[in-house]
């Protein structure tokens, strides 16, 4: 376990386990490196080097009080720690708000040190006024939301905890949505505003601009991140591959946590090093 400090004094936390070719994941709104614990460990078990940061104000980052609404600098610290690291050849694995920061990143830093991406529940292409997709939330919504968090966190990820993980029918335990209840808790409370608001992005030209093999993963029954917006990103990307995944929600990292883990080792090649992409995954939607 381990910190750096941003180049504007925040000092940032990461885990890194093991060698090999690195596997980097950002984790979604709310949500910091104890996310991918579990991917973690599989892939670093098949001799991948796996790599999680928290977000600034997540985690055991630091809470600088800024930062948080700029999709800019959230880039930025991305981009700080593979060059702390000097990694290469780098796998992007990213979860809803942090597809956001990877488009970002590549439009600000360029994929020098990225070979592929991962993207599984990805933000909308676009927030702005008649662009947006109608399944998207309006500025209205976005609203009610930060009213509903300030008001009262807990009753607000208890309430929907069920769409996120449709427990009844994928199985996720109670502890399961206890302990990411928990985490959600960790995060300081302006980066969890601030942030929900920096993801509202316009990001059509940067995906388009995307240079490196890219595959989408989405829930059909996604209620946070709705499965159009995986579409159009897929849509957006040149050469991109989109999986939709059935009854899947936005939490699908874990409630498909087999299928999904398979599917993103099919895509970016087995631990020996060699390429499987080039038979694509799985279940191909579109």
């Amino acid at each position: 376990m381990s910190h750096f400090a941003a180049t504007d004094g925040t000092g940032l936390f990461y885990r890194d386990w093991g060698r090999g070719r690195p596997i980097v994941f950002v984790s979604s709104w709310g949500l910091d490196s104890r996310t991918w614990s579990r991917h973690m460990l599989h892939f670093n078990a098949l001799g991948y080097r796996c790599i999680a940061p928290d977000r600034r104000g997540h985690g055991r980052s630091d809470d600088p009080g800024h930062g948080y609404d700029s999709l800019d600098r959230l880039a930025d610290d991305l981009a700080e720690l593979l060059d702390h690291l000097d990694l290469r050849d780098a796998v992007l694995v990213a979860h809803s708000m942090g597809t956001g920061e990877c488009v970002r990143y590549l439009a600000r830093h360029g994929s020098a040190r990225v070979a592929r991406l991962v993207f599984a529940g990805a933000v909308a292409p676009s927030y702005l006024d008649g662009s947006r997709d109608p399944a998207s939330m309006d500025e209205a919504a976005t609203g009610a939301v930060l009213a509903a968090i300030a008001r009262d966190l807990r009753q607000w990820l208890e309430d929907n905890a069920d769409g996120f993980f449709l427990p009844a029918t994928t199985g996720v335990t109670p502890a399961q949505i206890r302990q990411t209840i928990g985490h959600f808790q960790d995060v300081s409370a302006l980066a969890l505003r601030d942030c929900f608001r920096a993801k509202r992005a316009d990001q059509r030209a940067e995906l388009r601009a995307i240079d490196v093999p890219l595959l989408v993963v989405h829930g059909d029954r996604d209620a946070s991140e709705p499965v159009q917006q995986g579409r159009a990103v897929a849509a957006l990307v040149p050469g991109s591959r989109y999986l939709e995944y059935a009854g899947a929600p936005h939490g699908l990292y874990l409630t498909h946590f087999e299928r999904f883990v398979d599917d993103v080792r099919a895509f970016i090649g087995d631990a020996r090093g060699g390429d499987a992409a080039a038979r694509g995954p799985r279940g191909i939607a579109a």
